[in-house]
């Protein structure tokens, strides 16, 4: 009994192990998946917006913020700071999260392209002066 307890007990530890065993965040990969992004958002030093504000330094940033880009009412009162939190649960349902959004993009809904992206938008952080 004792050995049927220890075996059952060492495939559910193994199993949980990986199942939150997720592959790092690529930023090469979240170069790729932005492309489903770059429709309306853009990265560009120059600090150009698109149909949608630019993403370059978004990570840590306060949401609604960015000069030269008019948000919905709905975004600039939201409150969030663009931390892997937030950008993970806005990624996964923009329209969830923030509701009343201009954002009509209906979200990534893997987890592995969320991180990636975010690994992407870390590595495109504020133009340097």
């Amino acid at each position: 009994m004792k050995y049927l307890f220890g075996l059952a007990t060492m495939a559910a530890l193994t199993g949980a192990t990986a199942l939150s065993a997720a592959p790092p965040a690529n930023p090469v990969a979240g170069a790729t998946v932005f492309k489903k992004c770059a429709i309306c958002h853009n990265v560009d030093p120059s600090g150009r917006n698109g149909l949608g504000p630019n993403l370059r330094g978004v990570v840590n940033r306060k949401a609604g913020t960015l000069a030269g880009y008019t948000y919905s009412p709905a975004m600039k009162a939201s409150g969030l700071v663009w931390n892997e939190k937030t950008l993970t649960r806005y990624l996964a349902s923009p329209r969830q999260v923030v509701p009343g959004t201009k954002m009509t993009f209906a979200g990534l809904p893997n987890p592995q392209e969320q991180a990636d992206v975010i690994a992407y938008l870390k590595q495109n952080g504020p133009a340097k002066k």
